[in-house]
């Protein structure tokens, strides 16, 4: 793995947590409060959060996608992952084995050229 192939993943791999985390916040914090009580302030800047890194986590998956050369369903499955709350969770558990695979890989790549 090249390391335009490696950064793009980990820019993936950082962007999917907080925007795991951002729905679900958006949810509790912005819809459900705003209709059991008068705390309504919290919707706007939470949609507006939610969706600038959703946006950033789709346009990462994208680079990603052109630079590792994953298949559709692949890419498929990390944008429904994207969709769904906490799904971004076990993306990051996806990416983080495939990253470690990748230096593994690159590791006996590297011990293969010195011998």
């Amino acid at each position: 793995m090249d390391i335009k192939t490696a950064s793009a993943l980990h820019r993936l791999r950082l962007i999917s947590v907080p925007e795991a985390l951002s729905f679900p916040a958006l949810l509790i914090f912005g819809s459900l409060l705003s209709r059991v009580s008068d705390i309504d302030f919290l919707m706007m800047p939470l949609g507006i959060l939610h969706g600038i890194l959703f946006v950033i986590y789709a346009v990462f998956l994208l680079d990603v996608w052109n630079k590792a050369k994953w298949p559709v369903k692949k890419v498929a499955l990390f944008f429904v992952l994207s969709l769904l709350p906490f799904g971004g969770l076990y993306g990051d558990k996806l990416l983080k084995r495939d990253e470690a695979d990748s230096v593994v890989a690159a590791r006996v790549a590297r011990e293969a050229a010195q011998a």
